[in-house]
């Protein structure tokens, strides 16, 4: 893929860090509306909760884990980070796209089935329902952390592919995180 411009990528890497910023925000949603129908005694406030957590998954989750998938790619395909030059975007890529599959077909369905039963007066032990917004939660924490510390070097096809010193390699370098 051809390197984008220094004003696409920028807009692209405002689109994925807000959209990822999102996620997270979601996810802690989730988790705080799981944790509340589970702990709550009341069937009308499991239900309320359970339900509004199904809007949440019909509505945001698929679209915000799409987007910031596919930016994310955009990002690394576009920019001389690259997709597998470096230990830390090669996790990130399979850790986000682990999570928006099991979002689509874990969780969303879950959701699903929970509410449709707390509506039907016959709420259920929604204890996954605070498993795996925790999991998800703890994951995005992480994905967050490696993005600005960047650690463990490159990968084997990374250091194979570092271009030589000199203006060329300093033009296609990303730059040194500010500490």
């Amino acid at each position: 893929m051809q390197q984008l411009s220094r004003p696409a990528r920028r807009a692209v890497l405002v689109v994925h860090v807000a959209v990822s910023v999102g996620w997270l925000g979601l996810t802690v949603g989730l988790l705080a509306l799981g944790v509340t129908g589970f702990t709550t005694g009341s069937p009308g406030t499991t239900a309320a909760a359970y339900r509004a957590m199904k809007i949440f998954a019909d509505w945001l989750v698929i679209p915000v884990a799409l987007i910031a998938l596919l930016s994310g790619l955009v990002l690394s395909l576009g920019t001389p980070w690259g997709l597998a030059r470096h230990r830390w975007v090669v996790t990130k890529f399979w850790l986000t796209l682990a999570t928006t599959l099991l979002s689509a077909f874990a969780l969303r369905p879950e959701i699903g089935r929970l509410a449709a039963d707390a509506v039907a007066g016959r709420p259920t032990d929604g204890l996954g329902l605070v498993i795996a917004p925790s999991v998800a939660t703890a994951t995005y924490l992480f994905v967050t952390a490696i993005s600005v510390l960047k650690p463990w070097g490159r990968t084997r096809r990374g250091s194979r592919t570092r271009p030589a010193r000199g203006h060329a390699a300093a033009r296609d370098t990303p730059a040194p995180a500010a500490e």
